[in-house]
């Protein structure tokens, strides 16, 4: 198994639990693990019962586990700032103003959510040596399909801007005059690094994700979240991402044979219309279904977290990575 493990899905299906489940068994199969979520709606520190932050912590009673929580809010503040620091720095004092302006503005535009949260789960990847596995509990599965294709779209944009760069410090210097000599503003021009950067980031989250990671589907046993992980499973393929397999999450448990009541005449009727949906799951999707997990009683937490640990037939024996 790849060193970085994704788990997706729609929103409400439990990816929070499985990731959490699955960074328990692996980190007690020996791997040093760090659980990063960065779905706002469901957070490890419900799980683990206990808070954290952006920053690895580790979990209290389990050896060899780390989590993190990214809030999104958080990190489009800190990516504009650093944006602005960076801009500040190459224009003229008369422009900055309009610069903290314009990005005043980008803070709620479309993408900045994206692309902020893209940077951080990235620098996690990068500086993850400490760790023999990382385990992405991710947004619902519309903003991570746009986070999974940011690469190979901002490695073309990034080119794009690299060459009219390029284009216009040539412009400038065979317009320069002074004993005849071009001025050499190419070499060391803090544009062209900081884009160089950029690029070399992209390049190396796309590398990462294709070579280094593998990505689970959580799944509910209802129509809507059949649907949605049928598309998710054609995106990612389009891609050029495989779903390596299919979590069935919040399963209906059976009645015993002999109750009779209403409430038990409900479940036999809700169990056979799920084994219908895992059936069409096992007959019709092709990614494979490692978890049957079902319905608990109380809060997926402490004693029940390792119960559902147990249920997920997913390798915890980590490669090594190619692209860190």
């Amino acid at each position: 198994m790849e060193p970085f493990v994704f788990f997706g899905g729609k929103g409400g299906v439990g990816k929070t639990t499985v990731s959490c489940a699955y960074g328990l068994e692996c980190a007690r199969d020996g791997h040093r693990t760090l659980v990063v979520s960065t779905d706002p709606a469901h957070s490890v520190t419900d799980v683990f019962d206990q808070s954290f932050d952006d920053s690895p912590r580790p979990v209290e009673g389990i050896d060899g586990l780390d989590a993190m929580q990214i809030d999104p809010e958080d990190e489009v503040t800190r990516h504009l700032d650093e944006i602005r620091q960076n801009l500040s720095e190459q224009v003229s004092a008369s422009m900055v103003n309009e610069i903290n302006r314009q990005l005043e503005m980008a803070h709620g535009t479309p993408g900045a959510y994206e692309s902020a949260l893209f940077d951080r789960f990235v620098d996690v990847m990068r500086n993850a040596e400490a760790y023999d596995r990382v385990v992405f509990d991710t947004a619902p599965s519309g903003s991570t399909l746009r986070l999974l294709g940011l690469p190979d779209l901002l490695e073309g944009w990034i080119d794009r801007l690299m060459y009219k760069r390029r284009t216009s410090i040539d412009l400038f210097e065979k317009a320069a005059v002074g004993n005849n000599e071009p001025r050499r503003v190419m070499d060391g021009d803090p544009v062209l690094e900081r884009l160089q950067e950029r690029k070399q980031f992209f390049e190396f989250a796309g590398s990462a994700l294709h070579d280094d990671a593998a990505f689970f589907l959580v799944v509910n046993p209802d129509e809507l979240s059949l649907n949605e992980t049928r598309r998710s499973i054609d995106d990612l393929r389009e891609k050029g991402f495989d779903v390596r397999g299919l979590v069935a999450n919040k399963l209906t448990p059976s009645p015993d044979p002999d109750e009779n009541g209403r409430g038990a005449r409900y479940l036999r009727e809700r169990v056979a219309t799920e084994r219908e949906r895992l059936e069409t799951i096992r007959s019709e999707f092709e990614p494979p279904l490692v978890a049957e997990i079902g319905w608990r009683s109380a809060e997926v937490k402490g004693d029940l977290l390792a119960d559902v640990a147990a249920e997920l037939d997913v390798e915890t024996a980590v490669e090594p990575p190619t692209n860190v």
